[in-house]
């Protein structure tokens, strides 16, 4: 018999998601109510929810902000929660998480830090995978900042971590990301001395591919007394050196990234970005010692800079290349080996053990 000693609410914001509902509210059978904001859908979200026993109300935030609509729905949230899980329909909570949290939880705890898969690779592994930190009580707790919103708390807050308790994200790819510029301008404008926003703000940049002024945001970003975690400081000089990169500035970008292996040596991104960039430009050998290195850095950091280039077959699959263009035709078939089997359906690594295994037979 599971033990239930919390009164547990769970609360989102929707918009046009009624194709997630079902999986959702299938996630949340064992919460003790669940609250929704509604910020003007179109489709049959709101119904779809209301008929699977949420309690939902409709209301358009305007103008946008992500912190106001979060706010909204956690007022919904009775007073006499316990504990509160903020939960977007794209997420999903994996089954036995009331019996995890009701084991793990006491009323010292404000918040919990738990396993959050970002995204997927083609095969269903995790791709991106960090901890997250939505799960609170409700008193002291409220959300700050127009997008990439936190939780922001009046007091000291009293945090347990877990790996017992996982949250799957599948994102819709239909949705658009076009208000997040805006929206983190707004941000950095309301409060400038805020690192975490400022490294976002030039990473949209950087998706824009507005270089500029991504190279002069992060820039802001690392001169920032409170940019101080070692990880969000190597992504800033990593996303510099790619928009110098592709400025075709390459001696600055190669500047930039050996900024970014002295900042984090214990992290494969910086060495694998500047093999990438040596090998686009044909510099085999430096390529191949950059990713060496990479190979024999073996943590995978929990947080969301991982990138998973650095943990999937990419670094095989270019160290194969690399060893070919330096005739070390055995070795390359080596590293080849394990980028198909880490990838199995790749038709184009197929070919390229086939052409290196004519080369192999033609020098035998």
């Amino acid at each position: 018999m599971s033990l239930v000693k919390n009164k547990i609410y769970v609360y989102a914001i929707s918009k046009n998601e009624e194709k997630f509902v079902d999986r959702w509210m299938d996630s949340l059978e064992a919460a003790d109510a669940v609250y929704v904001l509604d910020t003007g859908s179109t489709d049959n979200t709101v119904q779809k929810l209301r008929d699977r026993g949420a309690i939902v109300k409709v209301k358009e935030i305007k103008p946008w902000r992500f912190d106001v609509a979060r706010n909204e729905s956690l007022k919904m949230v009775p007073e006499d929660a316990d504990i509160c899980i903020c939960l977007d329909l794209d997420e999903v909570i994996e089954d036995g998480w009331r019996q995890k949290l009701e084991e793990i939880w006491n009323e010292n705890i404000t918040r919990l830090r738990y396993n959050y898969n970002w995204s997927f690779d083609e095969y269903g592994n995790p791709a991106v995978n960090f901890y997250s930190e939505k799960i609170h009580k409700k008193s002291g707790y409220k959300w700050t900042h127009p997008v990439h919103e936190i939780l922001s708390y009046d007091g000291t807050e009293s945090f347990i971590t877990t790996d017992e308790i996982t949250v799957n994200h599948y994102p819709d790819s239909t949705k658009s990301r076009g208000s997040y510029l805006p929206l983190l301008e707004l941000s950095v404008e309301e409060d400038p001395t805020d690192d975490r926003n400022m490294h976002y703000l030039g990473r949209e940049y950087m998706y824009h591919e507005m270089y500029e002024k991504c190279i002069d945001t992060l820039i802001k970003h690392l001169n920032l007394e409170s940019a101080t975690w070692k990880d969000e400081r190597s992504a800033s000089m990593r996303f510099i050196a790619r928009s110098y990169r592709n400025l075709g500035r390459l001696d600055e970008a190669r500047l930039w990234l050996e900024k970014a292996k002295n900042e984090t040596p214990y992290l494969r991104e910086p060495y694998v970005e500047s093999a990438i960039l040596e090998y686009n430009n044909d510099n085999f050998e430096e390529a191949d010692k950059n990713l060496s290195i990479a190979l024999n850095i073996k943590g995978k950091y929990k947080n969301y800079i991982n990138e998973p280039f650095c943990y999937d077959s990419t670094i095989y699959d270019l160290l194969s290349i690399c060893k070919f263009n330096e005739n070390k035709l055995a070795e390359a078939i080596y590293y080849l080996d394990i980028a198909i089997e880490m990838d199995p359906d790749d038709e184009r690594l197929k070919n390229n053990k086939k052409i290196i295994e004519n080369a192999l037979n033609s020098v035998n």
